[in-house]
């Protein structure tokens, strides 16, 4: 259960009743922090001031808060994962949300932890799947000088513009072309954040079904009772509510490629209903006589060790082998050091702000290809993000760089990177790939990357700089958790930072910028 220091915010509009204090009592006890609102304006004003991580509606369309928050949110340039509450007997009203883009659906009636603790974590999933689909959606291509060891693929190229320059990433993205071309099911492994989706997107816009759809579905995002029907669908009048047909996924997908993400949490009953469909090819919708022949290419995803799973019998030995025709690993961001730099490129034309050209030391760079990144791709970016707001100039400089792994942090003194990586470290721009036969590789516009020659007095004040923001963010706030949250990292690295900040006398009260006493509060709240 989550501290009330680091509990999840959740906004709550109910038209038809207000949240009575026992059920908020409930909610608390979940792990949930509920605020609760009474109109669009005050959701407004909550987008606005960043106060909470998802956004809990009753859905129906007597109110339309649906569409109106969706609207609002267009307006307003900001978004919230939505947690849609259905009346229990308008269940239908669940899949409609969901295709709605909704993160989670529930019954009003359903106030336990464990649902409430599922759908926090599927709003801060979808938060995750739309950060990481930004990063591959934006980079730009390369430049002319780059465009010659970039050859397009037989099929039609793919539309996003990817970061893939390490060797094993080149070889990885080589073996997809391939697996592409055949029309087999693919298992792709990985760790959370690694970039198992944009693996699955490049099987499938590599393929001959290119031209066809591909969707989505996270298994672990959905109450059980729910993915049935967003699979397989249903007829109309199948169930109290059902009002009209509807094609589940496997239709939708027709022609093109079905992504089931995250398959290890399937339910077993519905492993069993999966597996059928993938034999014979067809499926029957629920409250429906005849059978509907489906053509689609299955692409799986899971970042749980499924042999594990069979095991322990949370997994299906049969459905396995089905699914893994073909089995890709996506390496964690470790592995493949020589993204790292590339990626830090395309993050910093995407976060960098007009007309900035960002540079980074080679101290930085160090740092960058020494770290572990436990948080693969998903937290380079928040490391790059945070750089952009600490820096003032147009040179990334090692104290600008926030890890969140304290442990990682202490390794990283004298640390040294790998001789693959390093062999880019002091160019002038990124080593460029080697040619690859029909290899849809992409990357990022050069970001030129130069040895550190900063003066000493300028590092001093780049350090004082970063100290002032976190006393100023320790002043402003009430907690030390508040103001983790306001620098944009965890409460850990902020204890860090404070313990570095304290054994440096250098920054005293006297400092420009900085009011008496505020060293003493900041050792204070680091203790």
């Amino acid at each position: 259960m989550s501290s009330p220091n680091n509990a999840p915010t959740i906004l709550w509009l109910d038209p038809l009743e207000p949240l009575g204090v026992s059920e908020h009592a409930q909610l608390t006890a979940a792990g949930l922090c509920i605020h609760c609102i009474h109109t669009l304006d005050d959701l407004q004003t909550a987008l606005q001031n960043q106060q909470a991580q998802a956004l809990a509606i009753r859905h129906d369309p007597t109110y339309s808060l649906l569409e109106s928050a969706k609207e609002l949110f267009k307006i307003a340039g900001e978004s919230l994962p939505l947690i849609c509450r259905v009346d229990r007997r308008q269940m239908n009203l669940a899949v409609d949300a969901m295709r709605q883009g909704a993160a989670y659906a529930l019954a009003t009636d359903d106030w336990s932890a464990s649902t409430w603790q599922t759908a926090a974590e599927a709003a801060h999933a979808q938060v995750k799947e739309q950060a990481l689909k930004a990063i591959s959606s934006v980079v730009p291509s390369y430049k002319a000088q780059r465009n010659q060891n970039t050859v397009a693929p037989a099929a039609q190229p793919p539309q996003r513009k990817l970061v893939y320059v390490d060797p094993i990433s080149r070889h990885l993205l080589a073996l997809a072309q391939r697996v592409a071309q055949a029309n087999v099911t693919a298992l792709i492994e990985g760790p959370t954040g690694a970039g198992k989706e944009i693996l699955a997107r490049v099987l499938h816009e590599s393929s001959a079904r290119a031209n066809g759809p591909f969707v989505g579905l996270n298994c672990a995002a959905l109450p059980e009772q729910l993915i049935d029907d967003m699979l397989f669908g249903h007829e109309k009048g199948a169930f109290t509510g059902a009002q009209k047909d509807f094609k589940g996924l496997f239709e939708q997908a027709q022609g093109g490629t079905l992504f089931l993400d995250e398959i290890g949490e399937m339910p077993l009953h519905l492993q069993a209903k999966l597996l059928r469909v993938l034999q014979e090819r067809q499926l029957t919708r629920l409250g429906a006589e005849r059978t509907v022949l489906v053509d689609v290419r299955v692409i799986a995803a899971t970042n749980k060790d499924l042999r594990t799973a069979m095991a322990t019998r949370e997994f299906r030995e049969d459905l396995y082998f089905r699914i893994s025709t073909f089995k890709l690993r996506v390496p964690p961001l470790r592995e493949r050091p020589g993204d790292i730099l590339p990626l830090v490129a395309a993050l910093l034309l995407r976060h960098g702000g007009e007309g900035k050209q960002f540079s980074v030391s080679a101290e930085a760079q160090t740092q960058l290809l020494a770290y572990g990144w436990p948080g693969n791709v998903r937290e380079l970016e928040n490391v790059v993000q945070r750089a952009v707001v600490l820096c003032n100039g147009e040179c990334i400089e090692a104290q600008h760089l926030m890890f969140d792994d304290l442990a990682a942090l202490d390794s990283l003194e004298g640390a040294t990177p790998t001789a693959d990586a390093s062999a880019m470290l002091l160019e002038p721009s990124f080593a460029a790939p080697q040619p690859m036969t029909a290899l849809p590789l992409h990357e990022a516009a050069p970001v030129h990357f130069v040895p550190q020659q900063v003066a000493a007095n300028l590092q001093a004040a780049v350090k004082n700089n970063e100290h002032q923001l976190i006393l100023a963010a320790i002043q402003s706030t009430d907690s030390r958790m508040e103001a983790a949250k306001k620098l944009g990292i965890s409460p850990r690295t902020l204890r860090y930072k404070l313990a570095k900040l304290k054994g440096e006398p250098a920054i005293s009260s006297n400092a420009p910028g900085n009011a008496p006493g505020v060293e003493t509060s900041a050792y204070a709240m680091a203790s």
